[in-house]
């Protein structure tokens, strides 16, 4: 789980970024089309929240016992189907589609299923500290 978190750390932040600072080229990217005005503010909202959602899988992965971490990658799981189905369903009901696009699916779906699996593997117990 610990290299599914970095992983997604680094992927969203990266994303997250881009999306702050040149929205319309990652639109472009993935969707093929232009970002009207009223979408690149928008387009930056979902960039600070995907930087988020990638600081909170960096800053959990150091501690991979906690519920925090387990609460993280369910919330990476629906994010990433989330992403699947509405990526996908963009490219099937629009065409031309970006480059990224099909990739970004395909990626999403990897992730969705690493991120399954993490949370149905079984946890070992955390030890417990005594006090000194």
């Amino acid at each position: 789980m610990k290299r599914l978190l970095k992983l997604s750390a680094f992927i969203e932040a990266a994303t997250g970024l881009g999306l702050i600072c040149v929205p319309a080229v990652i639109v472009r990217l993935l969707l093929g089309s232009e970002l009207l005005s009223a979408g690149i503010p928008l387009g930056r909202l979902a960039g600070v929240a995907l930087l988020s959602l990638g600081i909170a899988c960096g800053l959990v992965s150091s501690d991979m016992q906690s519920c925090a971490a387990r609460g993280v990658v369910a919330a990476m799981t629906l994010y990433n189907i989330g992403a699947v189905l509405v990526l996908g369903a963009a490219g099937l009901q629009s065409q031309p589609v970006g480059i990224g696009l099909w990739p970004a699916v395909i990626l999403h779906t990897a992730m969705a299923v690493w991120c399954i699996t993490s949370l149905l593997q079984k946890t070992s117990p955390r030890a417990v500290r005594s006090e000194p």
